[in-house]
């Protein structure tokens, strides 16, 4: 069996990945990225959030990201039986970016990984990790080749990026329970056919079904005529409708006005899929030789476009690590990478958790929100949850807490 000796291992091309890879290459690390699938590939996740353009710039992929094409995006729509708001981000209480895109995030992500092939980075698709041993001084990772051959590699460092394959939680069995509910998405693309200027396509569009605050709808347009269409709900209540995933889709999008009236022209022509329980957590985001990126270490949920921004995180917190443990420091992992991401990750959680039960939803549509406070909630959904200047991230939960109650007076 060939043996290998790398540097950093990285196992998942795709954001957290990709930017991992620039950020190690950046430092002069060497670095291989092992992925399973053929790029470009489908996945979802495709409305990014200002704060990823700063992870994008470091890693020295931004010009291709720019010049790619994508939907440009300033902000987020909110719809709930004839209410309506929008956040600019532009206008937040935090620096840094208030603008992004809107990605198909099958050319997006293949625009990452092929820069951080440009910087240096070996990639190599159709390749599958089998087995991991972090017992010794070295990670040994075993892996299968499109032939079929099979191939150990040692690194000093081994970095899972491989999302909701999950591959070090279910091989090392790091798996823990989420605390929230089982939920699914129904998504597909369309031909959205909306009229010019109906619809600010420089938003996400977030809708709430009339009837069931905890249900709601993603609209993602992007710059060639199409969007994303997707629905959130917990899995018992979607079982309740009939047909298959796109009969499911279409029915709940004509139970809320505001959405059906939005795409009543459109050619629903992909077929609709189905992702239930990405809500996953871990014992530990790291260990002995390796740590966890992006949705392989924890995966909230949809609703406010978190998880490409969290993956973006890891990936710079992580780079930081490796390569100071790569020059010989001693780095706690737990004070340097961990404590640092989960402090980000808990603040949007208590968001999320908050928009489930209904109660951000009224800060969210009150009619006579302050702007420095919406401000500083902009900051929030624009990814700046780790800007502890921002006293709705620093004390989260007793400053929402208080938000809701006056908004509920």
């Amino acid at each position: 069996m060939k043996k290998e000796q790398v540097e950093v291992l990285i196992v998942g091309a795709g954001p957290a990945g990709s930017v991992a890879a620039g950020l190690l290459r950046r430092r002069g690390i060497d670095v291989l990225v092992i992925e399973k699938e053929t790029f470009p590939r489908f996945s979802i996740g495709e409305s990014l959030l200002p704060q990823s353009m700063a992870y994008i710039e470091e890693a020295g992929m931004l010009q291709a990201v720019v010049e790619a094409g994508f939907q440009y995006k300033n902000g987020a729509a909110f719809s709930h039986k004839g209410q309506h708001t929008a956040f600019d981000f532009r206008d937040k209480f935090s620096p840094g970016w208030g603008t992004t895109y809107q990605v198909q995030r099958a050319d997006f992500d293949n625009v990452l990984i092929r820069e951080a092939a440009k910087q240096g980075a070996e990639v190599r698709f159709r390749h599958v990790v089998e087995a991991v041993d972090v017992s010794g001084a070295r990670p040994l990772v075993t892996v299968r080749d499109p032939d079929g051959d099979v191939y150990t590699v040692a690194p000093k460092f081994l970095l899972d990026a491989s999302g909701f394959g999950r591959i070090l939680p279910r091989l090392l069995k790091l798996e823990s329970p989420s605390n929230f509910p089982v939920r699914a998405a129904i998504f597909t693309h369309v031909e959205d056919r909306v009229p010019v200027g109906a619809f600010d396509r420089n938003k996400i569009l977030i809708s709430v079904h009339p009837e069931h605050v905890d249900v709601w709808y993603w609209t993602i347009p992007f710059s060639n005529g199409r969007c994303s269409q997707g629905v959130v709900a917990e899995k018992s209540f979607l079982d309740r409708y009939a047909g298959d995933d796109m009969a499911k889709l279409r029915t709940l999008v004509g139970e809320e006005p505001g959405l059906a009236a939005l795409l009543k022209d459109a050619n629903w022509d992909t077929p609709a899929r189905q992702i239930v329980g990405y809500s996953a957590n871990v014992s530990s985001l790291w260990g002995n030789g390796y740590a966890l990126l992006g949705n392989a270490g924890e995966f909230l949920d949809p609703v406010f476009s978190s998880g490409v921004t969290i993956a973006f995180k890891s990936a710079s917190l992580a780079a930081a690590c490796v390569a100071r443990q790569i020059a010989g420091e001693t780095v706690d992992w737990d004070a340097d990478y961990a404590r640092p991401l989960k402090a980000g990750v808990d603040c949007f959680r208590t968001y999320v958790e908050a928009w489930y039960e209904g109660s951000f939803q009224k800060v969210i549509f009150h009619p006579k929100g302050t702007p420095e406070i919406r401000r500083m909630i902009s900051s929030i959904l624009a990814g700046y949850a780790w800007d502890t200047h921002n006293p709705y991230v620093a004390e989260s939960r007793r400053r929402l807490g208080v938000l809701e109650q006056l908004c509920s007076a």
